[in-house]
């Protein structure tokens, strides 16, 4: 598996995740922290985590720009597909 489809499988499992929290706990969608900001954030964790394991073994390739737009689409697609598929009153 490449780290393009495993950065797009994370994020479709992230936007997953957060839009069954706002189903669950329509009022976390409320916070000061957005939930695309959760997202974002799964992106930012996962940059960080990929340039920590680069560091200590240099043959990881980088996740390429187009994975990087597509994850987070995918992402947030769900997070809000989700809720609206469920009913939810959740933003």
């Amino acid at each position: 598996m490449t780290i393009d489809r495993l950065f797009v499988s994370y994020m479709g499992l992230i936007g997953g995740v957060t839009g069954a929290v706002l189903v669950a706990v329509p009022a976390a969608g409320d916070v000061w922290f957005r939930p695309y900001f959760w997202v974002l954030a799964a992106v930012a964790v996962f940059d960080v985590a990929g340039l920590l394991i680069r560091q200590s073994r240099a043959t990881m390739a980088a996740v390429s720009m187009e994975a990087k737009l597509l994850g987070f689409a995918i992402g947030i697609v769900l997070m809000v597909a989700i809720p609206t598929l469920a009913g939810s009153s959740a933003r």
